[in-house]
């Protein structure tokens, strides 16, 4: 086989594709730039540099999508309402205990005259 051609990419392109990858933060739109497949992409990456797979499987795990980073706003969102309630609810116990506490034994709590 001459000039490192295999299929139907030459190798230089191949390694070209692979070293844009690493810097790329849409490998889609490279791989639409480029005229080809993502899987393939990723295919050239584990075939030519797999001792740099660890690295990039970490970095892809470091990437959320719009989805992921939505749904961990929710969930940070939601953590903090379920605080601000145990706030107030632990605050109306305290309140509900001093008014108890106050009042003299016997005595009904005070309630408002209703308009009858």
């Amino acid at each position: 086989m001459g000039k490192g051609k295999v299929g139907k990419y030459p190798l230089a392109f191949r390694k070209r594709a692979v070293e844009r990858m690493r810097g790329c933060e849409n490998v889609k739109e490279l791989a639409k730039e480029l005229g080809i497949h993502r899987n393939l992409l990723y295919s050239w990456r584990d075939r030519l540099a797999p001792e740099d797979r660890a690295e990039w499987e970490a970095k892809e795990a470091g990437r959320e999508g719009p989805l992921e980073r939505e749904n961990r706003q929710l969930k940070e969102a939601l953590a903090e309402k379920i605080l601000e309630v145990d706030f107030f609810r632990s605050a109306l116990q305290k309140i509900a205990a001093r008014r108890q506490h106050n009042m003299p034994a016997g005595e009904t709590a005070s309630t408002r005259k209703s308009g009858k």
